[in-house]
């Protein structure tokens, strides 16, 4: 008790230095310094001697004062008959358990509950600074090397090597931002409003279109009428891998998504964050509640400007375990957008639905199918997609807005692949007043998006992604799409797919689309060292900071 104690107050008098100097409490920093104690010694001796004595103090008068109290409390103890203990015992474990959770809500307390403003010095301040630096210690345990799975290779060569495959052969801008470019739109008008209508776990084996079940007339219709791509791969199997691909341009890692890594909470490039530079309403539109899988704090800290999620809807019809419906959702998105198109700004907003999501719950009345399964979850959600574009083509924001249609990821693995890459096909329209119809057999991934968006939107500027803008001309050879599956990397090109595996060689296949097959075929050693490159240089790229517009990032920080 007293060592705890000890470690509340020495972390609290720790606390205003290191927000004079890091702008935020004791983070990973904190713990990453521990590991060269003569070096940071050395510094604190030399910069921060009244620091460092208000510490020395502070830690005495909390060990001998707590080892005092403690003795006083405890020396005349008198203990109950042996029948109470077990009560006792149990209502002890009960409060300490209500402690930890610190609520009584469905999911325990997380910094993403918290987190309210666009400055993470504020949602920073709401915490504590023991909590805040044992959760970023816990999190750098997801932080995997990717370089023990797939082996070493020098830091020129890997960042050579990403730049090549993504046309990024000029000149380096940035040394600190290796793979920054410039981005030249083809639409050169008045900046244009851009959505993502993310859709959960709807794979393109639910869409007819795609190949897969007649389960999704409406969204089947859309794809006649706006830019349809049919060979679009997401790069991996859970919604925040997505929500790092779709929003950041991130290449996929062994690691946990940046939605939910420490390093990455500010200072990550997102499309949000430079297109509220360029003035645009940033925010996010959720069913659910936004801090479920840390996204309101990676949103906030990076480019999001409002988070409008259920606790804030305006009288939700139906909700379900994961939140409002569809259906609601779309309804809000509709007063959000007609509110903002008649204030003159324009406005980004990523609109992510829940109703795809077990235990399948949705209105009743909306659709035929009544039994709760995903398949009648997928209708259903088809059909509020639909009622929503009937509405959204009435409306006087359709004409100066982008809707982008795309799944998160798809609904679960069912090839018996090492890298079932069939099971990463989604759906990805583009529809919207400026959009013409096509159709798009290019191979494609959702790192694509950001690119191709800021094209289509009108602005410039400067990005470190690797996606391609899908309204240019891609080079066959450099269409690829990347993908996670566990610890097993897959790169894949038209000529097929490398599959990397801790500690293996690369492994060739060729990708039958039809049976989702992959059969072995001989790799050369470019094509093997080119898929490495790529299997480590999210690691690098987060590990180095690397990935962020110029003037931020935590590299700025450090």
């Amino acid at each position: 008790m007293v060592l705890g104690l000890w470690f509340v107050v020495y972390m609290e008098l720790a606390t205003p230095s290191f927000i004079a100097e890091y702008n935020l409490r004791p983070n990973r920093l904190f713990v990453e310094y521990l590991i060269y104690p003569k070096e940071v010694f050395s510094m604190l001796w030399t910069g921060y001697k009244l620091e460092l004595f208000i510490g020395l103090v502070g830690s005495v008068i909390a060990v001998v004062g707590g080892w005092k109290l403690s003795g006083k409390v405890t020396q005349n103890l008198s203990y109950p008959r042996w029948y109470f203990k077990p009560v006792a015992g149990f209502a002890v474990l009960l409060i300490m358990f209500l402690a930890a959770r610190s609520t009584l809500g469905h999911r325990p307390i997380n910094p993403a509950m918290v987190a309210f403003a666009p400055d993470p010095l504020v949602n920073d301040l709401v915490l504590n600074s023991p909590y805040s630096m044992l959760f970023a210690a816990k999190n750098m345990a997801s932080e995997i090397d990717a370089s023990k799975f797939y082996g070493k290779m020098p830091k020129d060569e890997i960042i050579r090597r990403v730049r090549e495959s993504s046309n990024l052969n000029g000149k380096m801008l940035d040394s600190d931002i290796p793979t920054l470019h410039s981005v030249i739109p083809l639409y050169q008008g008045k900046p244009r409003n851009v959505v993502i209508l993310l859709q959960e776990s709807l794979g393109a084996r639910f869409v007819k279109t795609l190949g897969g079940k007649d389960l999704t007339p409406n969204l089947d219709k859309l794809m006649t009428e706006g830019w349809n791509m049919t060979n679009f791969y997401a790069t991996g199997t859970r919604s925040v891998r997505g929500i790092e691909a779709i929003t950041t341009g991130f290449s996929p890692s062994p690691s946990r998504a940046v939605v939910k890594l420490s390093n990455s909470q500010t200072g990550f490039f997102s499309i949000a964050d430079l297109l509220s530079k360029h003035n645009y309403h940033t925010q996010f539109i959720y069913g659910g509640e936004a801090h479920f899988d840390n996204m309101r704090s990676f949103f906030l800290g990076n480019g999001i400007k409002e988070i409008v999620d259920l606790p804030t809807f305006t009288d939700p019809q139906f909700v379900g375990s994961w939140g409002a419906s569809d259906e609601d959702l779309y309804n809000e998105a509709d007063k959000q957008f007609t509110k903002l198109h008649q204030q003159g700004k324009p406005f980004f907003s990523l609109v992510f639905t829940t109703s795809n999501h077990s235990p399948f719950e949705y209105p009743a009345g909306r659709i035929t199918q009544t039994e709760p399964t995903r398949d009648n979850a997928v209708r259903y959600t088809d059909w509020t997609m639909g009622e929503f574009m009937k509405k959204a083509k009435q409306s006087e924001y359709w004409k100066d807005t982008i809707f982008w249609v795309i799944a998160d990821h798809d609904a679960r693995v069912y090839e018996p692949e090492m890298m079932p890459v069939k099971s990463f096909h989604i759906p990805s329209l583009l529809i919207g007043g400026p959009i013409e119809a096509k159709q798009d057999n290019r191979l494609a991934s959702s790192m694509d998006v950001v690119p191709t968006l800021l094209s289509l939107a009108g602005i410039s500027g400067e990005i470190p992604t690797l996606g391609n803008d899908l309204t240019r001309e891609v080079p066959e050879d450099k269409q690829r799409a990347m993908m996670q599956f566990d610890k097993n990397f897959g790169y894949m090109t038209n000529s097929g797919v490398v599959v990397m595996q801790p500690e293996k060689a690369p492994q060739g296949y060729s990708f039958n689309s039809v049976t989702g097959k992959l059969t072995p075929r001989p790799l050369t050693k470019e094509e093997a060292e080119t898929a490495r490159a790529h299997s480590l240089w999210a690691n690098l790229a987060y590990r180095e900071g690397l990935y962020h517009l110029p003037g931020e990032g935590m590299a700025m920080a450090k």
